[in-house]
């Protein structure tokens, strides 16, 4: 499989862009671009406006990456059960509550802020992403 200096292009715009907007969300309103406290805000939330469409953004996101990519997209997931992508849910869901805060939260604002919270956070995420991977792939896909 050959590299190319183009395989890079879509990766390096599709993180400016995401930067570009959580730097835009936090100089525009003062909230941190983390998902989970937006959803919070979204369903809870008194003001919720602007967290309803930036929520609808990522569904229409998601929606539109799914369109674009076909069966390429769902390859993955066509290996995992319901009984494991129910139970990472939950488990993610549970993390995002004792880390009080998910990974876009902590990876993209707040080691942006230099957060020490965030780098544990980050840290934390990271070694249990390898660590399941590792899992994984040793027992066979569990």
């Amino acid at each position: 499989m050959a590299f190319a200096l183009t395989d890079l292009i879509a990766p390096l715009a599709g993180g400016a862009l995401i930067g570009l907007s959580a730097g835009m969300l936090r100089l525009g309103t003062g909230h941190i671009a983390g998902i989970s406290g937006i959803l919070r805000l979204g369903i809870r939330g008194p003001d919720r406006g602007w967290q309803l469409a930036f929520l609808a953004g990522l569904l229409a996101a998601g929606a539109a990456a799914a369109w674009h990519s076909g069966p390429a997209l769902a390859a993955g997931l066509e290996k995992s059960s319901l009984p494991m992508v129910v139970a990472g849910g939950v488990l993610v869901g549970l993390g995002t509550g004792l880390g009080n805060g998910c990974t876009s939260g902590h990876g993209i604002c707040g080691l942006a802020r230099f957060s020490k919270r965030s780098l544990a956070s980050v840290a934390i995420f990271m070694v249990t992403a390898a660590l399941v991977v590792f899992l994984r792939r040793i027992g066979g896909g569990l």
